[in-house]
């Protein structure tokens, strides 16, 4: 059994409050607005909670009301938020979005997150505390310096650290420079199980030849996962026919930890070993294992918060050790549940709900269609198949 402090899932990173507006239109002619929190980690924490696992959210907010309402809100879910720190000199970030989708000329987003606490965040103020799994994303590592540094002390190897998650999570507006796409490629060759979308890979990398040639790029984690929109997703897992990734990071693992100069809950490695960056190792590709799961259909209510969702699905599965293609249809699952209702979060469905769905034979879980109010219907698997 694990310890009290050591939970399922660390997810460190920026979580801002978001307005959305009462009704359609430019930013420049909506009168009022409705207040939110978004943030990627937190988004994982929160359904991670809401599934049962035990979360602890870790950043930090400002002194103020918009602070307040972050931490209450993400605490409400049930994520263990005594990792948050609060800053006297700095504000929590908000933004505000249009009613219109991300990826279309009507979507209009306006940050302000520039000199926000959580760009803040360095190795020698965190402190992250003890967990099986440590999930990141690279938006952390474009909000400053400090937090790049600290991304990189978190994803550098060493015998004996906890299982490291990380989503690419592209957003070319954050970063300063060209860097990003590098910077974040370096990251991600250090965690072990990767998410990435098969167009961010192509906006980021010029990645377009489809999964194969994202593993090609992204050779040393463990997992890749590559999200293909709609259509599915394919995870790539290394050494063929050995998934169990909680089986070779089994719980409790005691405090995450980055080297002698970061508090995160020890004072280094815990064999001794310095930490080592995993762009200058370079492993090589290890057998691969391919599998491929496609989505069910969807009535799409909002597309917000959607990949934070698959990934905590996929989470919980390895978390729960399933098979590599029922934690797919898990993450699947729990996207489904975001995209079927408005704003960046939604409850998953029910762990027997989810687990009726995602034994079903590949025929019917083709034929699935879920919509709006999915996850709370008590009919059986055969009742929610589209006719």
């Amino acid at each position: 059994m694990n310890a009290p402090d050591v939970v399922d899932v660390v997810s460190l990173g920026e979580s801002m409050v978001t307005f959305l507006p009462t009704r359609p239109g430019r930013l420049a002619d909506v009168p009022s607005f409705d207040r939110a929190i978004g943030g990627a980690e937190s988004n994982v924490a929160c359904v991670l909670a809401a599934a049962g696992h035990s979360a602890r959210w870790v950043s930090r907010v400002g002194a103020d009301g918009f602070g307040d309402h972050l931490v209450e809100t993400i605490g409400s879910y049930g994520v263990d938020v005594s990792g948050v720190r609060r800053d006297a000199l700095r504000p929590t970030g908000v933004y505000f979005r249009t009613a219109g989708e991300r990826g279309t000329s009507a979507h209009e987003v306006a940050y302000y997150r520039a000199g926000s606490a959580a760009s803040a965040m360095t190795v020698g103020n965190v402190e992250v505390g003890a967990g099986r799994v440590l999930h990141l994303s690279g938006i952390t590592a474009a909000l400053s310096d400090g937090c790049l540094e600290l991304m990189r002390s978190l994803t550098a190897r060493y015998e004996g650290r906890p299982l490291v998650s990380f989503d690419v999570n592209y957003r070319a507006g954050l970063w300063r420079s060209t860097e990003g796409p590098r910077v974040l490629l370096e990251l991600a060759r250090g965690a072990d199980v990767v998410f990435v979308g098969e167009d961010e890979a192509e906006e980021a990398w010029g990645v377009a030849d489809g999964p194969e040639a994202v593993r090609e790029l992204l050779p040393e984690p463990a997992v890749l996962v590559v999200k293909q929109g709609g259509r599915g997703a394919t995870a790539f897992v290394s050494a063929a026919g050995e998934w169990g990734l909680v089986a070779q990071f089994p719980a409790p693992l005691g405090p995450l930890d980055c080297g002698q100069s970061c508090r995160l809950g020890g004072t280094g490695g815990r064999s001794g070993t310095p930490p080592t960056r995993a762009s200058e190792t370079h492993p090589a590709p290890a057998p691969t294992s391919r599998t491929f799961e496609p989505a069910p259909t969807v009535d799409i209510v909002s597309t917000t918060g959607a990949g934070d969702a698959f990934a905590a699905g996929f989470l919980s599965g390895v978390l729960r050790g399933l098979p590599v293609n029922t934690s797919l249809r898990t993450g699947h699952l729990w996207a489904a549940a975001t995209l079927t209702a408005p704003g960046d979060l939604a409850a998953p469905p029910s762990r027997a709900h989810a687990d009726r769905l995602v034994a079903l034979d590949e025929r019917t879980w083709e034929t699935l269609r879920l919509g709006p109010g999915w996850t709370q219907a008590a009919q059986a698997p055969e009742e929610v198949r589209t006719p």
